[in-house]
């Protein structure tokens, strides 16, 4: 798992920010007092519609049914019963993470996680492997405080997941061989960081901040250290941490407590504990002072600005304190710090976010430059700002929007068991108590304004500040076509076997439980308005918020050539005033209740994405509808999108993956092709405010629009709203269409080279036209893609190119489908130097399993897995809203969310074969890998 979505994901449930409320930011406007007033007027009408059956908010305790059990040997085994849904999460957390290394050994942590995956001296297989026959959403992470080990499958797999926790707690091989390859897999991971330059600044600025303390060492380690982990101290480490009195254990879902806990003391309580844990608090007495900025001259995209300020640690009271003043001075485009820096044109984005950890933290700020803008004056209007702030101070009125979204992202980021789990787990690993979260909220609510302006006193002092500047000194990109028209030849022999025994799996597989009874999947209510907007709810109670999945016909097929980006365009100001409200009104609204609503923009359509507390779902409508109806598109704020747009498609064209991807895509689709398009800078600053009026007003209508709800609602209350907010919406004439054109297979292997300068790995995108989501065949190639590469650990191209060969840290292939044909897409991540191998491993894989197919094993297997998994995916309510919704525009029946799972039953080893003959062409492909020169040398 990658360091970045870990951090952003232990921060997200350590104090609960809802980073969904990012994109809500709306521009500072003088707002009309009259317009605001009416809205108010409007929600107090609308809440007392839906008053009876939304429950009251009031009781956020998210370990109120929590049951804390301490076994003889020292586990610590948290229990949560949630009947919601037929399905189990669990998990095992570690009390070792980075913060236990130092220079020399760092990244052991990491080292370790990945080596728990291969195997034990009972089960000598790639774990991976059998989390997918049991059909387990599984992963694993280290960050600075833990390690953790995590998966959620349906609750006859519980016992089987706990066997397995179990087994690697003590009896992982950590073989020798195994430990070389799987460096190979970790350096890279690590690569990947590397080719992000906010990563590069964001270590340099740690390293220098905290130069005595773990805290300022990467996580995932460094290549150098990684290279010379001997077997023994990886073995050391996990004798010395890895073991029941230094670990916890996390079961959250649809048990009985009481036998879950008999199964836990008979699987768990044999395991001794160990002797050798030492958990020394290393405290940050200070941090390095630095007094001119660290400055990083690379190959790059966009100038940065990265700064961290020495904080106390996750227990101290000032915590909560400091997150209600990140989200004043970073939250949103009414925040102090967008007004001084977005809204001038200094930049084109800024974040903040307090690390608040076991031996200390930090608070950070995040920027990116605008085009042509000075870092040192924007340094110094950054400075200016925080100063201001900790002169004039706040208002209680944005203390009270904060501490509103603090507490109303507690419980919207907890609707799901995973979330759940993860929320305690982070508590007790970090900050030693459970029931972090309540005491968290408790002091959240105590907050004052005075109390804000106080912590940015004492805590952003600018001689404690460590900063840095990212300068871009190379940011061209060319590309380069290799063997563009010849095919290359591989020898090979092939055999019809498949490369893994698919029996070896059951062989170690552990037995589950069959006594549980199949829950049937609830079906959504459907309505229509006589517009033509179609609505889709389906009532849940189980927790006190709604979940909204919705969309648009009005995606990036329509963009014209010459204005591409287009479409994205109008999707990203929609929220920036309407003909009854400026944008500051809409956030504010929004930001009162700690309710979301987002929008993006993809090729077939515009998604919508919302939330809410059951109780202010009328305020999340009636926003939704005002700013899909009634959106102005004011000059100045398209402006401010225009040049965003422009500096993050700068930064996609240094990002590998982003190349490889548009190089492939428009290689698949011929010119004139509807998704052959992608923006250019020249296409951006094509398009003027009459092309995204017109856009609005031709794409965005009723008879295109799905909406699709899942929470606590009242069926009936909540048709009389949609009507209310939605039925007077019109469109005239018929909805436009676009004939897609007929894509052919290359006549043999296409492959190229974008160059991109300062890159450390190598991104490959190979495959080529796929199908759509009506063709017959979709649900053979479903299981025919989980056997071949629909999972990094367990299918072939996972067994061979990432657990034996050691050549990637994540290879995986997919069926990208729509209402028309998409593509079939296999993308890795390898060192520049494994890029080649890498390709001839896969379409050595390509060729057998065309030539040869699969086995019925293999096939049983996969449709287990694809089963398991998705009736898991429908325990989490955004999900399921998406699936509600993305199913009527597919065309597809209500019932599909139960039929589903039968059409998948029904797919036998003759369709999947025939699939694959018909479907994978290894001679026939389109190979784009993006990365550095070396990339382009090794290939010819």
């Amino acid at each position: 798992m990658s360091q970045k979505s870990v951090f952003s994901t232990l921060r997200r449930y350590f104090v609960s920010f809802f980073l969904l409320i990012l994109w809500l930011i709306a521009v500072f406007i003088l707002h009309d007092g009259s317009a605001y007033s009416q809205l108010r007027a409007d929600a107090t009408e609308v809440n007392t519609l839906v008053s009876e059956v939304a429950q009251s908010t009031t009781n956020t305790s998210v370990t109120g049914n929590v049951r804390k059990t301490l076994l003889k040997n020292g586990l610590t085994v948290l229990t949560k019963e949630v009947h919601a849904a037929p399905v189990v999460t669990v998990q095992v957390w570690y009390k070792v993470g980075s913060r236990n290394e130092e220079a020399g050994i760092n990244g052991i942590a990491h080292q370790l996680e990945h080596m728990l995956f291969k195997g034990t001296k009972s089960r000598p297989i790639q774990f991976g492997r059998l989390f997918s026959a049991l059909g387990s959403d599984s992963n694993a992470f280290t960050s600075y405080d833990q390690t953790a080990y995590y998966g959620t499958a349906e609750r006859d797999k519980l016992d089987a997941l706990l066997l397995l926790e179990a087994d690697r707690m003590q009896n992982s091989l950590i073989d020798a061989q195994q430990l070389v390859s799987e460096k190979r897999v970790v350096i890279s991971e690590l690569q990947g960081y590397e080719n992000s330059s906010e990563y590069r600044l964001s270590r340099a600025v740690m390293q220098a901040a905290f130069p005595h303390h773990p805290y300022g060492l990467p996580v995932g380690g460094t290549k150098s250290d990684v290279e010379k982990f001997p077997v023994a101290q990886v073995r050391k480490y996990y004798r010395n941490f890895y073991s029941p009195n230094n670990a916890v254990l996390i079961v959250v879902g649809d048990f009985d407590t009481n036998q879950l806990l008999r199964k836990v003391e008979k699987t768990f309580a044999k395991i001794p504990k160990s002797g050798n844990i030492s958990q020394v608090r290393q405290k940050i007495s200070s941090t390095a002072k630095i007094n001119t900025p660290i400055i990083l001259k690379e190959p790059g995209a966009g100038a940065l600005i990265h700064g961290v300020y020495p904080v106390p640690d996750v227990n101290h009271p000032d915590i909560p304190l400091l997150d209600v003043m990140n989200y004043i001075l970073t939250e949103g485009r009414n925040s102090r710090l967008y007004q001084a820096l977005v809204e001038s044109g200094l930049a084109s984005g800024v974040n903040g976010s307090v690390m608040s950890l076991l031996d200390g933290g930090w608070y950070e700020i995040s920027l990116t430059a605008s085009a042509n803008e000075d870092l040192v004056k924007i340094d110094q209007v950054l400075q200016e700002a925080i100063a201001n702030f900790q002169e004039i101070g706040v208002t209680e009125e944005e203390v009270k929007r904060a501490k509103k979204q603090l507490e109303a992202s507690m419980i919207l980021n907890n609707r799901d068991i995973t979330s759940q789990a993860m929320q305690l787990g982070t508590d007790e690993t970090t900050a030693g108590d459970y029931r972090y979260s309540d005491r968290y909220l408790t002091q959240v609510r105590q907050v004052q304004a005075k109390d804000v302006q106080r912590v940015a006193q004492q805590y952003l002092i600018a001689t404690a500040r460590t900063v840095g500047y990212f300068q871009p000194n190379q940011q061209q990109s060319q590309q380069v076509n290799i063997n563009k028209n010849k095919t290359t030849q591989i020898a090979e022999s092939f055999s019809s076997e498949a490369p893994e025994n698919p029996r070896e799996v059951f062989r170690y597989l552990p037995p589950l439980d069959r006594k549980n009874v199949t829950t049937i999947q609830s079906l959504p209510q459907q309505f229509n308005l006589p517009n033509g907007i179609r609505v889709l709810l389906l009532p849940d109670k189980s927790t006190p918020t709604v979940t909204l999945s919705g969309y648009i016909k009005a995606g990036t097929e329509f963009d014209p050539e010459e204005k591409s980006g287009l479409a994205s365009l109008v999707t990203d100001n929609l929220m920036n005033g309407t003909t009854t409200q400026d944008a500051f009104t809409i956030t504010k609204t929004l930001e009162e209740r700690g309710a979301n609503l987002k929008f993006n923009t993809y090729r077939e359509g515009v998604e919508i994405q919302g939330s809410t507390l059951a109780g202010d779902l009328p305020i999340l409508l009636q926003s939704l509808a005002d700013v899909v109806q009634n959106s102005v598109f004011p000059t100045q704020e398209l402006e401010i999108s225009r040049h965003k747009a422009i500096t993050e498609l700068k930064q996609e064209l240094d990002n590998p993956s982003a190349v490889a991807r548009r190089i492939f895509v428009q290689s698949v689709y011929p010119k004139k092709h509807p998704l052959h398009t992608f923006p250019t800078e020249k296409s951006l600053e094509n398009i003027s405010r009459q092309d995204v009026m017109a856009f609005y007003e031709k794409h965005y209508r009723p008879d295109t629009t799905v909406l699709s709800l899942v929470g606590d609602f009242s069926s009936t209350q909540v048709r009389s709203l949609i009507l209310d907010f939605f039925g007077s919406w019109e469109a005239t004439g018929k909805p436009p269409t676009l004939k897609y054109p007929a894509v052919n297979l290359p006549s043999k292997i296409i492959r190229m080279n974008p160059v991109l300068p300062g890159k450390a790995q190598a991104i490959t995108y190979m495959g080529g036209a796929g199908i759509s989501r009506q063709d017959p065949r979709y649900y053979a190639a479903l299981v025919l893609n989980q056997i071949f590469g629909g999972d990094t650990l367990s299918s072939r191209l996972g067994v061979e190119v990432r657990d034996r060969q050691g050549l990637t840290y994540g290879i995986y292939s997919t069926f990208q489908v729509g209402k028309n044909n998409g593509t079939f897409l296999i993308e890795m991540q390898t060192a520049p130097e494994d890029a080649t191998k890498a390709i001839a491993s896969t379409r050595k894989l390509l060729r057998q399993i065309h030539r040869f197919g699969v086995s019925s094993n293999e096939v049983e297997t996969a449709k287990n897995t694809l089963i398991s998994n998705y009736n898991v995916s429908l325990a989490n309510p955004e999900e399921l809203a998406y699936r509600m919704a993305i199913n009527e525009i597919y065309g597809l029946k209500n019932e599909e969310l139960r039929h589903f799972t039968q059409k998948i039953k029904a797919v036998n080893l003759k369709q999947v074969n025939q699939a694959a003959r018909e479907l994978l062409h290894p001679d026939k492909i389109i190979v784009v890998t993006a990365g550095p020169q070396i990339i382009a040398e090794t290939i010819q």
